[in-house]
């Protein structure tokens, strides 16, 4: 039963938010014993201590398309959401990305007199600039993963604060080369081609077969192991139903992600917050994504910048090659790919500038940074 006046709810609407959640939710208890915590999240968030009114595999809707498909349930969460807030009067709300309903969220809590968090704020500064009016009038605090986005906030007039990015608490690796490759089923002396397709199941349809096509080509020509790192939300059942007719044998590795980029020579990586992850373990990569012709369409008349992956944002130049809607044919991916499996310079020379994007990121403790933050934000006594 969670405690009237000793709640935080958090809401996090898809797998990486979860995941950041899960360790926000760890610091939050971990200074502030006995808190009751609640909201929307996954796996990870639950087993931490929230009480899920919803999981996030309800809500993986990918692009407007889905979006608008869906929206009767949308609505129906918001209400439940609504009653919820209301019925358990949280201290505070932290939002988790998630943006068209986490807004609409924060309005609600606002007219009820609840502080309100943004944790890992929409990228406004790339789409959506629209939502910065609301952002200003509903968030009391935006806490900010990305460098110039405290600048960029403060500007907009929001109260926003740096607080380096996650990512950083959780780049662990738990096996050295020879002991991953036993355990997957891979040869240590042999080249690793690692593919990340995405965590939803619509960017597994649009993403794997393409990638497995140009992977076995690769392995064919230079002698590579392909790998799918697979997202804990997905079943491997699923995952191995996209993959082509004579690729079976292809390793699918849930729970390795981290193992599985450090040790990889090469990586097709789905655009998102993998291609950061990648980027810190310095893995040459070439980036993808796809979608339906009218999320592209209206995300291109929206969009305003030159890059579309966080690694070439964050560096102001294209480091890793980008590739989308009808450039991701296996073709294009096999020739990009091979450009890099066959040139040990270029990969060197990739790794060396992917090796500043980490710096860029700050220094490791996000979350206990974050939580202290929420927690003064909604009034608990944190000492000094």
């Amino acid at each position: 039963m969670v405690k009237v006046d000793e709640a935080i709810m958090i809401v996090a609407g898809e797998a990486s938010g979860d995941l950041h959640g899960s360790n926000l939710v760890k610091e939050l208890i971990r200074k502030q014993p006995g808190i009751s915590l609640f909201g929307i999240g996954g796996n990870r968030m639950q087993e931490e201590g929230v009480d899920l009114l919803y999981h996030v595999n309800d809500l993986s809707f990918m692009g407007f398309s889905e979006v608008i498909r869906n929206l009767s349930f949308i609505r129906s969460v918001e209400r439940t959401i609504i009653d919820m807030i209301e019925k358990k009067k949280p201290r505070a709300i932290v939002l988790i990305d998630f943006p068209g309903m986490n807004l609409r969220i924060a309005r609600y809590a606002k007219q009820r007199g609840v502080k309100v968090v943004y944790y890992i704020v929409p990228q406004v500064w790339a789409w959506g600039k629209y939502r910065l009016k609301k952002m200003r009038k509903y968030v009391d605090h935006a806490l900010v993963i990305l460098p110039f986005e405290q600048e960029y906030f403060q500007k907009e007039g929001i109260d926003a604060e740096f607080i380096g990015h996650p990512l950083l608490d959780l780049l662990e690796v738990t096996a050295d080369r020879e002991s991953f490759c036993r355990s997957s089923g891979l040869d240590p002396s042999r080249k690793i081609l690692a593919m990340f397709p995405g965590s939803r199941k619509r960017e597994i349809i649009n993403h794997l077969r393409v990638i497995t096509i140009a992977a076995m080509r690769l392995r064919d020509e230079f002698d590579v192991q392909p790998a799918i790192g697979v997202s804990p939300n997905l079943p491997t059942e699923f995952v191995r139903s996209f993959i082509p007719d004579g690729s079976e044998h292809i390793p699918l590795l849930q729970g390795a992600t981290y193992n599985l980029m450090h040790h990889a020579d090469f990586a097709y990586v789905k655009s998102g917050t993998s291609t950061l992850e990648a980027a810190c373990f310095k893995t040459p990569m070439v980036v993808l994504y796809k979608t339906s012709a009218f999320n592209y369409f209206v995300g291109r008349m929206i969009v305003n910048l030159n890059h579309f992956s966080l690694v070439n944002i964050l560096a102001g130049e294209e480091v890793v090659k980008e590739l989308s809607q009808r450039d991701v044919t296996a073709k294009t991916l096999y020739e990009y790919g091979k450009a890099l499996l066959g040139d040990d310079r270029k990969r060197e020379e990739m790794k060396n500038r992917l090796s500043t994007i980490k710096a860029m990121l700050g220094q490791p403790g996000a979350s206990g940074r974050a939580a202290e933050r929420v927690l003064r934000v909604a009034g608990f006594d944190v000492g000094h």
